[in-house]
């Protein structure tokens, strides 16, 4: 991303929640992003999630500029190449771990077959194969993160975004997620990580520290 800018309107005043951002993340690289509230991490997210557009400057992934897209494209650009994973795990609860990560896979118009291998493949990648059938009120929390965490995978996606993944969860389990993370970045999967613990962010490559808007550190 080059000169990333995103500005609000609040009455007839702008309000700078991104100040120009240079930022370039590599594929396989495992990126923190720290930063005090209002510092424009929730912002630079969605923009590099492809659930918001840059006021101004320049944003590719994968080689494809994203502040050109209209609406249906970034929707296609989120389910196809993005991972999210979220603090509070966002799983529907009526149905089984299986049926939860094959969501994404529904929205892609994949055939049902080869969708409950894709999802079979990737709980077993999280360490749950055993937990398939289980719907989440039968999961603890970090079996649960496990699932969101299978789901944002399952589609094989360039990047994963992953929002306080370990604010929800006791120090153990928090600890047992990060080992996981730390195994997927050793398989060349890129993720960028957001959190205000300094102990989570330093499991990463490297750490981004973001105030006002602006790349401090």
């Amino acid at each position: 991303m080059r000169a990333l800018t995103r500005t609000y309107q609040l009455g007839p005043q702008d309000i700078y929640a991104l100040r120009g951002i240079d930022l370039v993340i590599d594929h396989g690289e495992y990126v923190a992003i720290m930063g005090p509230s209002g510092s424009g991490k929730s912002t630079l997210m969605n923009i590099v999630g492809c659930l918001d557009r840059p006021s101004a400057g320049h944003y590719i992934l994968d080689g494809t500029p994203v502040e050109d897209m209209n609406d249906d494209e970034l929707a296609a650009v989120r389910n196809k190449k993005i991972g999210f994973v979220f603090q509070t795990f966002n799983l529907l609860s009526r149905t089984t771990a299986l049926q939860n990560v094959e969501l994404p896979l529904v929205y892609a118009k994949i055939g049902r077959t080869e969708r409950r291998t894709m999802a079979e493949e990737a709980l077993t990648a999280v360490g749950l194969g055993d937990r398939m059938n289980h719907q989440p009120n039968e999961l603890s929390g970090g079996q649960r993160q496990r699932v969101a965490i299978a789901r944002a995978l399952v589609n094989k996606p360039s990047l994963l975004l992953a929002d306080e993944p370990t604010g929800n969860l006791d120090s153990q389990t928090g600890r047992e997620i990060l080992d996981l993370f730390r195994e997927l970045s050793s398989r060349g999967n890129s993720i960028i990580l957001v959190t205000h613990e300094d102990d989570v962010a330093q499991e990463a490559q490297r750490v981004i520290h973001l105030r006002d808007g602006r790349i401090v550190s």
